[in-house]
C-alpha cells in the first residue's frame, strides 16, 4: 500500500471497511485471473504452471509453514533454467502493478464514500480542515489572507529509484482508467465484459513490452519522463484542487462563492541538478527550460482551442465590456504591426476572436521553442508577438472573465476559462521553477582557478575558512569586477560558468519564474555560499547596483549529522555578512527578505542512524528559522525526501504535521522522487488527494504553536542511544561491508538502467558508507527484506536510554513528531521479513556474526514498538496498510526466493544468462514492496 494513499484517516467502519476490503480482494483476483488468461495464451505452459505452483504454494505456507512443502517450493525454484526465472519473476511483476492500481483505485473509492456520505472523518480534506477552522473562530478573511501567503512546492527529481519506461507507464495508465470505468462507470454485463477484454488486451501488451531498459536513460529522457506526469493528471488536478478548496471555502463559511488565492507551486530538478551527474551540463538545462515551456505553452494552445469552440457569443447577443473591446483592439494592431495584416477572423465574434488572437501570441512562443530546440541554440530568444510575461496572459484572461460576467455569464466565466487562469497562475510560462545543484567543492574549485587566473588570489584553496571569507568579502566590496571572457579555465570550471549564463539567458526570455533556487550540496561553512555569490556576480546573473532581484535564491544543503549540528554558526556567519545580506535584500519579495535552507533526508540517516537524523533534522529546523528570524529574515525549509523511512518518506499530511512547530511558515518544500512520483501523480484523482494533503497540512503546520512540555532531554536521550548502535553496526563491526555486499543485490542494482546518474560514487579502495550513495543504501536492504535504514538504532534506544515506557507512551500520544518516527517506523518493521532476511545472510555465510545484530535489534524494536503503541502486531492500528501486506506477501516471497536463487548462480560462475532475473526479480520486488528508494 502506497503511504501517499494511505493517510491514515479513520475508515468508514469495521463492517464498511470489510466490505471494502472484500471488493478489492475481488478486482485483485479478477486482474489476477486475467493476468492468468494472458499467460496462458501468451506464455510456454511451464510459466503459467510454476506462477500457479509458486502462488498457491507460498500462500498455503503463510497459513500453515509446512517445513516439507517449504523444501518442494525452494526445490522447485532451486531446478527453474534461467529463461523460465525470468518470465515467472515478470509474471508477478505485472501482478503487483496490477494490485498497486487496484489498490489506489480503492483509496479513491473510499473518499468518494466519505464525501457522498458527509463523513468528516478524511483529515486532510478541504471540507474537514476548513470546518474545523470555522468552529474554532478564525474568520473566512482570516482564512483567506493565510492562504494568500502559503504556498505548497512540490519538486520533481531524477533520482534513480524506479524508472518505468514510458511504453509500461503508457500501459499501466490505460489499464486503471479501464478499473476506473468498470468501478465507476457502473457498467451493465454487456459493457462489463467489453472493459475486461479491453484490461486483457492491455495486460497482453504489458506482457510483451520490455520493461527493462537496455542502455541507461540519458538526461534528455529523465526530463521528458518528468512532463509525462504533468500531462497525464497535473493539468487536469490542479484546476480541480482550486474548485474543491472554493466549494470548501464556500460551504465551511456559508457563502455562495469564494475566489482562492494561488496555492500551489511546482519545481524540478531535472535536468539542473548537476551534483554527482557529469551528464547534466549547460546544455541539458537548456533542453529542460525549452521542453517545460513547451509543454505549458501547448497546453494552453489546447485549451485555448476549447474555449473557442464553447465561446460562440455573437456580437448582436452580447455586450463585451470596454476593457475587453480596447484588450481585442491592441491585439489586432499588435498582430497587425509585425505581420502587415490585420487579422478578419471571427469579426462578429468576440470572444473566439480574442482567443484566436491570443492563441496566435501563444504559437508564436511555441514556434520559437521549436526553432531552438531543432538548432540546439546555445541562445534564446523571445519572438515579437510573445507574451512579454505570463502576467499579460492572465490580464487578458481576467478581462475576458470580468467581460463575460457583466453580461450575465458568470457561470460559463467560472468554468473552463477560469480553469485555464488557474493553469497560468500555477505553471506560468515555464511549467517548474527549475533548480540547480552543484556540490560546494565545484564552487571552491571555480573561486580557485578564476582568482589564480586573474591574479586575485593565488591560492584560494589553501586558504582556511577566515581567509576564505576575508578574500571573498574583499571582491564582493568592489564597485567593478574584472572580466572572465578569455580566462583560461579548466572544462568543469567552464560548465559550471556556463549553467549561470543560462540563467541570465532564460530570465530574460521566461521570466524570474523560471528558476527556483541554487542548491550548494554539503555545505560546510559560509565560504561555501559566498563563493556563490561571487560566481553570480562575475557571471552577471546579480548585481548589486542594479535595480533587478536576481533571479533564483541561494539555498545551502545541510546534509550529514555533523552538518546538521553546526547549522547555526554557519547560518549566522553568513546571515550577519554584509554582501551576502544585500543578496538577500535585492531578492526581496513584498519586502519579505527569505531565505531558504534544505534539509537531507538520506545521506543523515545514512550517516548516523534514523533516530540521530530525525533528531538533528527537527533541531536543525528550529536553529534555521529562529537564527533566520534574529537576523529578521523569513526561512522557508526544503526537505530532501524519498520514498523510504530511511529517506525521510512517509505520509504528505502526517509528514509535515509533525514538523516543529513554527517552522512550517506557509511555505514548504519537499522533493519528491523515482516510484513516489509515480504513485502519487500518474493518475489525476490520485494528484488531487496528494496536492490537497499538501495544502492542508501546510496550512495546519503553519498555525501550530510549540507547546509548554519540552521532551528534547528525552528525544536527545533516545538520540544517542541509538547513534552509538548503529555506528558500532555500521562502522565499528568487522564485516559489516563485505556484508552488505554479499548478502543484498548492491552491486547488481548498478546494472539496472534506470538513471542518467552513475550509479556510485568514484571508487575508494575501502568500502564503507562514505563510498554508497543514499539511494542504493536504502534500496539494496529493501530488496533483501532488511529495510535497515528505516529502523536500525530504534530497538536499542527504546531498552537502552533509560526513558520509561510510561514517558514513551505519553511521547507518542501527544508529540507529533515522536508519533510519526514510530508509525513510519512501524512501515518499516512490517515490509522486513527475518526469515527471507535469513535466506540473504546465507549469502555471506563467512558473516554470520552481522546478521545476528541485525536480528537481535530487529526484534528489539518490535517489542519496544509494541509497548509504545499497546499493539499486539506491528501495524494493527492501520489496518488498510495491514492488509495490504498480507496480501502482498505471498507473493514477494517467491520473488525473494527467485533472486537468491539467481544472484548465488550468477556470483559463483559469472554467467550473465542469470543477471537477467536477478534484475527483473529488483524490478517486481520494488513494484511489490512500493517505496523502495
Amino acid at each position: 500500500m502506497n503511504p501517499a494513499i494511505n493517510e491514515k484517516h479513520p475508515a468508514t467502519g469495521s463492517a464498511d471497511q470489510a466490505a471494502a476490503d472484500r471488493e478489492l480482494r475481488a478486482q485483485v483476483r479478477r486482474a489476477g485471473a486475467l493476468l492468468g488468461d494472458v499467460l496462458q495464451s501468451q506464455a510456454r505452459s511451464e510459466v503459467f504452471d510454476t506462477v500457479e505452483a509458486l502462488r498457491r504454494g507460498f500462500i498455503g505456507l503463510r497459513e500453515n509453514d509446512d517445513a516439507e512443502e517449504r523444501a518442494r517450493l525452494m526445490a522447485l525454484i532451486d531446478e527453474l533454467p534461467a529463461e523460465t526465472m525470468t518470465e515467472v519473476t515478470r509474471a508477478f511483476a505485472i501482478y503487483f502493478n496490477l494490485a498497486n492500481l487496484l489498490e489506489e483505485l480503492h483509496a479513491h473509492r473510499t473518499r468518494r464514500q466519505l464525501a457522498a456520505d458527509g463523513d468528516p472523518r478524511w483529515l486532510g480534506s478541504f471540507n474537514r480542515t476548513f470546518a474545523d477552522m470555522a468552529a474554532d473562530g478564525v474568520s473566512l478573511d482570516d482564512l483567506l489572507g493565510r492562504l494568500e501567503k502559503l504556498s505548497f512546492i512540490p519538486v520533481f527529481t531524477a533520482h534513480p529509484t524506479e524508472a518505468k519506461p514510458r511504453a509500461v507507464l503508457d500501459s499501466l495508465r490505460r489499464i486503471f482508467e479501464w478499473f476506473q470505468e468498470l468501478t465507476f462507470g457502473n457498467p451493465d454485463e454487456l459493457k462489463r465484459a467489453e472493459i475486461e477484454e479491453h484490461i486483457r488486451q492491455n495486460i497482453q501488451v504489458l506482457w510483451k513490452t520490455e520493461e527493462l531498459r537496455r542502455s541507461r536513460p540519458t538526461v534528455e529522457d529523465e526530463i521528458r519522463n518528468g512532463l509525462y506526469y504533468f500531462r497525464a493528471s497535473l493539468f487536469a488536478s490542479v484546476p480541480q484542487i482550486y474548485n474543491n478548496l472554493e466549494k470548501a471555502l464556500a460551504k465551511a463559511y456559508g457563502v455562495k462563492a469564494v475566489d482562492a488565492p494561488p496555492v500551489l507551486t511546482f519545481g524540478s530538478w531535472i535536468g539542473g541538478d548537476r551534483d554527482g551527474n557529469p551528464y547534466v551540463t549547460a546544455r541539458e538545462t537548456r533542453y529542460a527550460l525549452r521542453l517545460q515551456s513547451r509543454e505549458i505553452l501547448q497546453e494552453y494552445e489546447r485549451r485555448i482551442d476549447e474555449l473557442s469552440s464553447r465561446l460562440s457569443f455573437s456580437a448582436r447577443w452580447c455586450a463585451p465590456s470596454d476593457a475587453f473591446l480596447a484588450s481585442l483592439e491592441a491585439d489586432e494592431q499588435r498582430i497587425a504591426a509585425h505581420t502587415g495584416v490585420r487579422p478578419e477572423r471571427y469579426a462578429a465574434e468576440p470572444y473566439r476572436r480574442k482567443l484566436y488572437l491570443m492563441r496566435r501570441r501563444i504559437s508564436a512562443m511555441i514556434d520559437q521553442i521549436q526553432t531552438e530546440l531543432r538548432l540546439r541554440a546555445e541562445r534564446s530568444e523571445r519572438p515579437p508577438l510573445a507574451y512579454h510575461a505570463a502576467d499579460d496572459l492572465l490580464e487578458d484572461i481576467r478581462i475576458m472573465r470580468e467581460s463575460l460576467i457583466g453580461h450575465g455569464d458568470e457561470a460559463i466565466a467560472n468554468d473552463r476559462i477560469k480553469d485555464l487562469q488557474r493553469l497560468v497562475e500555477t505553471f506560468g510560462f515555464h511549467l517548474a521553477r527549475l533548480d540547480l545543484r552543484e556540490e560546494s567543492t565545484r564552487h571552491t574549485q571555480c573561486v580557485h582557478e578564476l582568482m589564480a587566473a586573474l591574479e586575485i588570489e593565488p591560492d584560494y584553496d589553501s586558504l582556511d575558512e577566515d581567509g576564505r571569507v576575508a578574500v571573498l568579502n574583499r571582491e564582493l566590496g568592489r564597485d567593478e569586477l574584472p572580466a572572465i571572457g578569455r580566462v583560461d579555465v579548466s572544462s568543469d570550471v567552464e560548465d559550471t560558468l556556463e549553467s549561470l549564463d543560462v540563467v541570465c539567458e532564460f530570465t530574460r526570455t521566461l521570466g524570474h519564474a523560471a528558476f527556483g533556487s541554487y542548491v550548494i550540496s554539503m555545505t560546510h561553512s559560509a565560504s561555501d555560499v559566498l563563493a556563490l555569490v561571487w560566481l553570480m556576480r562575475m557571471t552577471g546573473v546579480y548585481d548589486p547596483a542594479g535595480d533587478v532581484r536576481p533571479p533564483l535564491g541561494i539555498a545551502p544543503l545541510f546534509e550529514t549529522v555533523a552538518d546538521l549540528e553546526h547549522i547555526e554558526p554557519v547560518l549566522d556567519k553568513l546571515l550577519e555578512n554584509p554582501h551576502y545580506r544585500a543578496f538577500l535584500e535585492a531578492g526581496e519579495t513584498d519586502g519579505t527578505k527569505r531565505q531558504e535552507v534544505m534539509l537531507g533526508y538520506s545521506d543523515s540517516c545514512k550517516d548516523g542512524g534514523i533516530m540521530t537524523s530525525r533528531w538533528q533534522l527537527y533541531r536543525a529546523q528550529q536553529e534555521a528559522v529562529a537564527l533566520c528570524e534574529r537576523h529578521g529574515i523569513d526561512c522557508t525549509l526544503f526537505h530532501g525526501r524519498g520514498g523510504t523511512v530511511g529517506r525521510g518518506g512517509g505520509p504528505t499530511h502526517q509528514a509535515i504535521m509533525s514538523q516543529p512547530p513554527g517552522t512550517v511558515r506557509s511555505r514548504i518544500k519537499f522533493t519528491e522522487q523515482g516510484e513516489m512520483i509515480f504513485a502519487k501523480y500518474s493518475n489525476p484523482e490520485t494528484a488531487v488527494n496528494e496536492l490537497t494533503l499538501g495544502v492542508t497540512g501546510t496550512l495546519k503546520a503553519s498555525a501550530s504553536r510549540p507547546s509548554d512540555a519540552d521532551y528534547s532531554d528525552v528525544a536527545a536521550r533516545l538520540a544517542d542511544a541509538g547513534e552509538r548502535f548503529y555506528r558500532d553496526l555500521t562502522e565499528n563491526t568487522e564485516g559489516f561491508f563485505d556484508y552488505f555486499k554479499a548478502a543484498t543485490p548492491t552491486t547488481e542494482i548498478g546494472a539496472l538502467n534506470i538513471g542518467s546518474r552513475p550509479s556510485s560514487r568514484p571508487s575508494r579502495a575501502k568500502l564503507d558508507k562514505g563510498s554508497i550513495r543514499a539511494i542504493s543504501w536504502v534500496f539494496a536492504w529493501a530488496q533483501s527484506r532488511h529495510t535497515l535504514p528505516g529502523w536500525l538504532g530504534l530497538g536499542t534506544a527504546l531498552t537502552e536510554a533509560g526513558v520509561e515506557a510510561e514517558t514513551l507512551q505519553r511521547l507518542y500520544q501527544d508529540w507529533p513528531y515522536f508519533r510519526t518516527i514510530i508509525d513510519n517506523v512501524q512501515m518499516s518493521l512490517a515490509k522486513a521479513d527475518m526469515p527471507i532476511a535469513t535466506e540473504y545472510a546465507r549469502l555471506a555465510a563467512d558473516h554470520a556474526h552481522v546478521f545476528d545484530a541485525i536480528r537481535a535489534e530487529y526484534d528489539r524494536a518490535v517489542s519496544g514498538v509494541l509497548r509504545i503503541t499497546g499493539e499486539k502486531q506491528i501495524l494493527d492500528d492501520d489496518p488498510v496498510l495491514q492488509t495490504s501486506l498480507d496480501r502482498r506477501r505471498p507473493y514477494l516471497d517467491p520473488l525473494n526466493h527467485i533472486q537468491t536463487a539467481a544472484l548465488t548462480r550468477y556470483r559463483e560462475n559469472g554467467d550473465r544468462v542469470w543477471l537477467d532475473p536477478v534484475l527483473r526479480s529488483i524490478n517486481a520486488i520494488a513494484a511489490g514492496m512500493r517505496n523502495t528508494g
